[in-house]
């Protein structure tokens, strides 16, 4: 495949029309024949959204088009898993791109406790500072274990809406599911995030 062009700036647009919705899926299975015309065509209906939705979770417009750019080569790789019975075309990219990019922010999040480390290990100890950092630590430890223990379901809904800062409509728009069921997810996420937490107890 070609390399793709630029994504193009601009806000994601809003969910589209179900003659658009259909004609993405219909471009999706004919990029998964090979066809690179439909999956360029694919791109320029669909990068505004996704990359939107990129940096929303990134917050770094360089990262974002990177982001993108990986998402749409892996939508090509893997265009033969795309299912319409399982939901829209559109649904199917966020759903990658998403995942790109909460990947990618947990990598600079590694690196830069990677970094604080070094810093750490390599200055003059002050006892409380090495308190403070080592109590926070174990306190962000705590929420990445119990947020990994969560259903696939619930930890992208909770992840959309507290880590990318979506509202619940928008959530249901980008996993493709009714209003009720997002908000279902991301309560029963949220109500088993504060039993492992022992919030409240």
């Amino acid at each position: 495949m070609d390399q793709l062009r630029p994504v193009p700036d601009g806000a994601p647009q809003g969910a589209p029309s179900r003659d658009a919705a259909a004609r993405l899926a219909d471009l999706l299975k004919r990029a998964s024949r090979g066809d690179e015309a439909a999956f360029a065509e694919f791109y320029d209906a669909t990068s505004a959204r996704a990359y939107g939705l990129a940096l929303r979770v990134v917050r770094n417009p360089a990262h974002a088009e990177e982001v993108t750019q990986e998402a749409y080569i892996d939508a090509w790789r893997s265009s033969t898993r795309f299912d319409s019975a399982r939901g829209s075309a559109a649904g199917w990219l966020l759903t990658i791109v998403h995942r790109k990019a909460v990947d990618r922010v947990r990598s600079v999040e590694a690196a830069t406790i990677r970094d604080e480390t070094w810093q750490r290990e390599t200055r003059p100890i002050d006892h409380d500072q090495t308190s403070d950092a080592a109590h926070s630590s174990l306190e962000a430890a705590r929420v990445r274990g119990a947020v990994a223990t969560l259903t696939d379901v619930q930890r992208e809904a909770v992840e959309l809406t507290y880590f990318g800062g979506y509202t619940h409509t928008e959530v249901a728009t980008m996993l493709d599911v009714p209003l009720g069921t997002a908000k279902t997810r991301i309560r029963d996420g949220l109500i088993r995030l504060r039993d492992l937490m022992g919030v409240g107890s």
